[in-house]
């Protein structure tokens, strides 16, 4: 009986640190690809496309932009699991006929995703450096975990999208500078190039996706911690 009910209270601990663990990082997670995405509607706006606005698109509010299982279920899981973070957002519609130069402003809008999180993850080192140098109120370790977590998974957002695959925002970045018709053939195998990439990614290869993502994170940190 002592046996079965000490079994139960570790099974109840580990069950604790894993909701502990997705309340403190998922947080970030949702913001960043949030406003991933409506970076991505703010500039076809910018350009002449209000289709995100007129589908409630262009706001950072995750109900407009989550899907249940790449937002929620799978992004939680790996972050409860302290496995390889996956994850997406439903993609912000852009309707190219209202764009008067198509190929430049959608280098543009697909380019602004990226982009966004490149911003956020510098304000998020800025703010997580300032914190830990001059803050004297004494901050929560999940606090100071959710701020890392913030700086490194923009950084990853980054990373990722920028790899020139379709459907990848570098995909689109990179129609800006190859000829239409080699463009239509990786559209084409837009889905395999994909599986390939995750089989890849899974079977370890994320630990060379790794290698930028903290470098980048790393250089920022240690800039801000220079002249701070």
């Amino acid at each position: 009986m002592l046996v079965l009910s000490s079994y139960y209270l570790l099974m109840n601990i580990d069950v604790l640190e894993m909701l502990a663990r997705g309340a403190v990082l998922f947080p970030p997670f949702l913001l960043a690809l949030c406003f991933h995405e409506f970076a991505h509607g703010w500039m076809a706006k910018k350009f002449g496309d209000d289709t995100a606005e007129r589908m409630g698109r262009l706001t950072i509010n995750p109900i407009a932009h989550a899907d249940i299982l790449g937002t929620i279920v799978l992004p939680l899981f790996g972050l409860m699991g302290g496995g390889i973070l996956f994850g997406w957002a439903k993609p912000v519609p852009v309707d190219s006929r209202n764009l008067k130069n198509p190929k430049k402003e959608m280098f543009w809008i697909a380019f602004a995703g990226p982009l966004s999180n490149l911003l956020l993850a510098v304000i998020g080192a800025f703010v997580y450096v300032l914190s830990v140098k001059y803050v004297t109120v004494s901050f929560s370790g999940a606090l100071f975990s959710m701020l890392q977590f913030f700086v490194v998974v923009n950084c990853m957002l980054f990373v990722f999208n920028m790899i020139p695959l379709h459907p990848l925002d570098g995909g689109k970045i990179l129609e800006r500078f190859i000829p239409h018709q080699l463009n239509q053939q990786l559209e084409k195998i837009q889905g395999q190039s994909m599986i390939i990439l995750m089989v890849l990614l899974f079977l370890g290869g994320f630990k060379y996706l790794a290698m930028p993502i903290y470098g980048l994170n790393n250089l920022l940190l240690n800039f801000f911690s220079s002249i701070i």
